[in-house]
């Protein structure tokens, strides 16, 4: 709860700071930023890039291979199995004649606990680099002006405050922009409100939302956000923040960190925990009964040591996995990359979809098709 109410009080404080951006004078911002109409010299343009760092949101990077080998290997199941490997090692190797050892049984456990985690870790290696090879072939760039080189395309990530940015039909706001001039500007901002409604904006604020006290981003209408879209007209606007410095940045950041457990994860953490506690029950108990009844607390310890192996299906780890794997190959088939193996118990378990219009993966409006009464016939009425 800390940390939410942190990355809210900093998306509040942005949210601030582009309320006092809008109600200032545009002279007074071009000042305040340190540039002018004419835009930011190279020199001015890497140095800032130097300081304020690329334009970009947070976002989850993929962790170096031999992290995944290792969180390929971190499962409650395998982390029973390695249990039960050094149980078995005590029991049939290390008290034991040495003409009376079996390595059977370890080996077979080693087996199933190598052949789980790498092909987990095989598989979600190659997702996330096609993943990645994706993200490489999309270049977004912005039209900026500079003072040498004038209106030029550049990439979207080397924008810094200060730049100015021409905007038209169909771009994408690289960065939180205040409106110098506009024409027939509108904006789509449905990544933000979830309004599918373009925004018309003007270089100047009305002067009762200027003397407002409390504005929602709908009022900030000589504010450009990070994230949404150019509909129709054009713009030349000022950058004044880029990254995670933007509301839109500042949203991005509380979906980066800790994913929530699946109901898969979930399962298998308590199947886990229910087999050792079963083993924790049945080992003393066996351990006891043999012990009185026999005499033998050796033979006893070791007995209880080989029901609490048995109790355990050393299968079962890797035919999961492997149904999971063969899972995320089929969907690869459609052009689908799944990057994490347990997601696809989710997709699998998924009867209804829903998802919010905002346009990202489909046209942000809603269009009645059909018009159908309780009996699933077509009806004027309804």
């Amino acid at each position: 709860m800390i940390k939410i109410a942190k990355k809210n009080g900093a998306s509040d404080a942005i949210f601030a700071q582009l309320v006092n951006f809008a109600k200032k004078d545009i002279d007074e911002v071009l000042a305040s930023l340190g540039t002018d109409r004419d835009g930011l010299t190279v020199e001015e343009a890497e140095e800032r890039l130097e300081m304020y760092g690329l334009n970009e949101v947070a976002h989850e990077k993929p962790a170096p291979w031999y992290v995944q080998l290792v969180k390929a290997f971190i499962n409650p199941f395998i982390g029973i199995l390695v249990f039960l490997a050094i149980v078995s090692y005590i029991t049939d190797v290390l008290f034991v004649l040495p003409q009376d050892r079996d390595w059977s049984t370890i080996i077979i456990i080693s087996i199933m606990v190598l052949v789980s985690g790498l092909l987990r870790f095989v598989q979600e290696y190659r997702s996330n680099i096609e993943a990645e090879k994706l993200k490489a072939m999309v270049h977004t760039t912005a039209a900026v002006k500079r003072k040498e080189t004038g209106v030029k395309e550049i990439k979207m990530e080397e924008i810094v405050p200060g730049d100015i940015i021409h905007l038209a039909a169909g771009d994408m706001v690289p960065a939180d922009l205040r409106v110098i001039t506009s024409k027939d500007l509108f904006i789509n901002q449905a990544t933000l409100t979830g309004e599918s409604e373009p925004v018309e904006k003007y270089p100047n604020l009305k002067e009762e939302k200027r003397k407002a006290e409390s504005l929602s981003i709908s009022d900030l209408e000589n504010i450009c956000f990070m994230g949404t879209s150019v509909v129709s007209g054009s713009a030349i606007g000022v950058v004044i923040s880029t990254g995670e410095r933007t509301y839109f940045g500042s949203m991005a950041k509380t979906l980066v960190g800790q994913r929530a457990m699946t109901s898969f994860e979930k399962g298998i953490d308590n199947v886990s925990r229910l087999l050792i506690k079963f083993m924790a029950a049945m080992f003393p108990v066996v351990f006891i009964v043999n012990g009185l009844t026999k005499g033998n607390w050796l033979d006893a310890l070791l007995f209880a040591l080989a029901v609490a192996v048995g109790l355990t299906p050393e299968m079962l780890p890797m035919i999961v996995t492997t149904n999971l794997a063969k899972g995320a190959v089929a969907m690869a088939k459609h052009k689908t990359i799944v990057k994490r193996l347990d997601a696809i118990q989710n997709f699998g378990a998924m009867d209804i979809l829903c998802t919010d219009k905002t346009g990202t993966l489909t046209l942000n409006k809603i269009v009645l098709e059909k018009h159908l009464d309780i009996h699933g016939n077509e009806d004027d009425r309804v």
